[in-house]
């Protein structure tokens, strides 16, 4: 009889499968095309759109039971992906809710920054039905450049990364595809509770979305440098993605709209919840006003220093085709990976849904909120 020794046993084979028979790969078609030929992206070069201009809006989060019997009624089971921000819900199709349920979501979204729903046929449904659904929040934005279906709906955002089409790969050639923002904060009035609806994913991983709450990103500065900040305002504009799209697509470059530059608070209050939140952003926000440029260059530099790495309030989200993520702009900041192997398919759509003109903070003398903060006060930096 031989003997086996320790050594032996540790570097020994098994007889299990090997790796790449059990490693999941998410959907796709087995010729290699897209799962959603409907929703492939089309660009216009000549294609223009008039700005929306002032409107009213009243969040649907107003009318919300705070205990969401509507939303949640079928939810099997609900995670929370982070203290701070995300919550997977399981068991609810967000196709199937009532508009009370959709104002419930309104609300759940806005206290919980960013929410996930999957195995939904939020896909399936057609252009009406989506923008339908997500019309109960608000009117919906239309991209000034980003490519909208080949089958119609300018209000639909294609997301499209894939070797027959690599404008999103040049837009961010030469730096780095994290880039921490709100979408279209340079609007008069921003986007408020978004969707975007993934169609197919990369193989295997990646092409996940980062989110940051703004809320708890306020939270985590010193009450005393929170008042600063309340009362400033800052310029918002678009003007990099607008160099961006002319440099790298010259003659087929889109358009749609001029430049947009706006005026907002530092700090703003979310209508329903009444959180504070910081509202800036490293891709939109420029200078804040009435600063000298240093001045201003320095405050932004350390408040997106303070978004990007403060990963203590973040969340990332996973996808697949189905999964459905529903956030609120006002109180997050999130960004992309783009971390796949390039050439790989990331298919998406986005429906943006334009909120309130952001409401400023209230300068307040004194608002206790120091001695409120238990972990502050038991490190004596009250």
């Amino acid at each position: 009889m031989t003997s086996t020794t320790v050594e032996e046993t540790r570097t020994k084979p098994t007889t299990s499968a090997p790796l790449s028979t059990r490693l999941v790969a998410r959907e796709s078609s087995e010729d290699g095309s897209a799962l959603y030929p409907d929703y492939l992206p089309f660009y216009d070069p000549l294609e223009k759109v008039d700005d929306l201009g002032n409107f009213e809006h009243v969040d649907p989060g107003h009318r919300a039971d705070p205990a969401l019997p509507n939303l949640l009624a079928n939810a099997t089971r609900v995670v929370d992906l982070s203290p701070h921000v995300g919550t997977e819900v399981e068991g609810v199709q967000l196709s199937q809710l009532t508009p009370e349920g959709l104002d419930e979501l309104a609300l759940y979204a806005a206290q919980r920054g960013a929410l996930v729903f999957r195995n939904q046929d939020f896909s399936d449904i057609g252009f009406e039905a989506q923008k339908k659904i997500v019309r109960h929040f608000g009117p919906l934005h239309v991209h000034g450049w980003a490519p909208h279906p080949a089958a119609g709906s300018s209000e639909h955002m294609i997301i499209y990364d894939h070797r027959d089409d690599l404008r999103v790969r040049k837009s961010w050639k030469g730096r780095s595809p994290v880039q921490w923002h709100t979408d279209q904060s340079p609007e008069p009035q921003p986007p408020g509770t978004t969707f975007i609806c993934m169609l197919e994913s990369p193989p295997t991983a990646g092409g996940d979305t980062l989110v940051s709450s703004s809320v708890a990103s306020y939270k985590g500065l010193s009450p005393r440098f929170r008042k600063r900040l309340e009362g400033l305002t800052a310029v918002h504009s678009n003007d990099d993605g607008v160099t961006q799209e002319l440099r790298n697509n010259g003659t087929g470059a889109v358009m749609r709209r001029q430049q947009l530059v706006q005026e907002h608070p530092v700090v703003i209050v979310h209508p329903v919840t009444g959180e504070k939140a910081l509202y800036v952003n490293p891709v939109y926000t420029k200078r804040i006003v009435g600063f000298d440029d240093e001045e201003s260059d320095y405050l932004l530099r350390f408040l997106f220093d303070h978004i990007a790495k403060r990963q203590d309030f973040q969340c990332r989200i996973r996808y697949e085709a189905g999964t459905v993520l529903v956030w609120d702009q006002r109180v997050t900041n999130h960004s992309q990976t783009l971390d796949y192997p390039a050439g790989d398919r990331r298919h998406a759509f986005r429906l943006t849904p334009l909120a309130n003109k952001p409401i400023p903070a209230k300068v307040e003398e004194d608002d206790g909120e120091c001695a409120k903060d238990h972990a502050r006060v038991q490190l004596g930096l009250c």
